[in-house]
């Protein structure tokens, strides 16, 4: 899995429901390396500490492969990478194979895959339609946040290399559908893997647990 692009924040102003706010998500390539710290990225913008930024979603990456899908949905939009608001965008990384807990190294940085993005509505605005949000939670492509355990660069060309598997972890896909999809009789042994696993974060168990009837 290699980087394709490295993404920094240009501030913007939007309007939302009448008001005026200040949002980073309108990240764009930069030629530079850019450096991992443990609850954000050096020099990007994270302006909104409440939902972004922090040890579980200190850096944010996006699949590549995905790009295509999403164009074809959204043909007219101006294409580069940075468009989902990550910092990294990545060649070869898929959601159904990357486990929650797995550490990386990623450049001189050593990353632990913790969280995958719940869409909101500033991703609606740079697409310029809030259903976008429904179709990211629907097609399971969400990217990923990391935790950063030792901070470093990251730069194009480097690979994303795995070090330690979380083996009994689940997928990014997988606590998406627990997240967004939960059915009873369909994912209870799955919801009762994820509420065991240390490394699944609390805020993302607590999301999930009060769908659950049976457990």
């Amino acid at each position: 899995m290699k980087v394709l692009s490295t993404n920094i924040a240009t501030p913007r102003n939007i309007l939302w429901k009448g008001r005026e706010e200040k949002t980073g998500i309108y990240k764009l390539p930069v030629e530079d390396p850019i450096y991992l710290e443990k609850e954000d990225v050096r020099n990007d913008h994270v302006i909104d500490r409440k939902y972004h930024g922090g040890v579980d979603k200190a850096c944010y990456l996006y699949s590549a492969d995905h790009y295509p899908y999403w164009k074809t949905k959204y043909p007219d939009l101006e294409w580069k990478y940075g468009m989902f608001g990550e910092n990294i965008t990545i060649e070869g990384f898929d959601e159904k194979n990357i486990k929650i807990g797995s550490v990386y190294q990623l450049g001189s940085a050593t990353i632990q895959i913790s969280r995958p993005r719940q869409p909101c509505y500033k991703l609606g605005i740079r697409f310029g339609d809030q259903g976008v949000l429904k179709q990211m939670i629907d097609s399971l492509l969400s990217g990923v946040y990391v935790r950063v355990i030792h901070p470093g660069s990251v730069a194009v060309g480097d690979e994303l290399q795995l070090t330690k598997e979380n083996d009994d972890g689940i997928s990014i896909a997988e606590l998406n559908t627990l997240l967004f999809h939960y059915d009873e009789n369909t994912h209870l042994e799955l919801a009762k893997k994820a509420l065991s696993d240390i490394l699944v974060s609390d805020s993302d168990k607590k999301y999930f647990r009060k769908k659950i009837k049976a457990y």
